[in-house]
């Protein structure tokens, strides 16, 4: 897909519910943030590696503003209560030509319903569209979760691991 601010396929989780793997557009501002407030501490925790639970302005606009070049983002969304939801985004952004550091988030109501290992499946696709040739992601050791999550996606992989986190490579080639 050439527009990737366009990128929607349809998934189906492990339980088996309908999942929108879609571009972040602006337009979801308010939906990340409820996304956020539905977020326990620990996730957050792991996943900007400190306590979280507010973001300023400036993040927020951040995390919004992708061009789909050097910052891709993806978003999750599915129906709770008959009302779209976001359960859970994955971004990258390109931090040397050919690699992009990658961050995951699936929000606790979600998780174990095989969302993650869907965004990743697309993010590696759109990565590889792109011509990446590594990802690579820094992860707290005890996040046992998004560790298996490399380790199940199917690419060669290397960790190494130093006093703050574990740093993972992925091989796209």
């Amino acid at each position: 897909m050439d527009d990737l601010s366009r990128y929607s396929v349809i998934e189906r989780s492990r339980a088996g519910c309908a999942v929108e793997i879609r571009a972040l557009r602006p337009d979801d501002r308010d939906r990340l943030l409820t996304a956020v407030d539905h977020t326990s501490a620990r996730s957050l925790y792991l996943r900007f590696f400190g306590p979280r639970r507010h973001f300023t302005d400036k993040e927020i606009t951040f995390f919004l503003n992708v061009d789909f070049t050097s910052h891709v983002a993806l978003v999750a969304v599915t129906e709770q209560d008959g009302e779209p939801v976001i359960a859970g985004g994955a971004r990258y952004l390109v931090t040397q030509p050919g690699q992009a550091e990658v961050a995951f988030t699936v929000i606790d109501p979600f998780q174990g319903q095989g969302i993650g290992g869907l965004l990743t499946r697309h993010l590696i696709s759109i990565a590889r569209g792109k011509g990446l040739t590594e990802l690579i992601a820094h992860v707290l050791p005890d996040n046992a979760p998004m560790l298996k999550l490399f380790e199940r996606c199917g690419l060669p992989l290397r960790k190494k691991r130093d006093a703050e986190a574990i740093h993972v490579t992925l091989q796209l080639t």
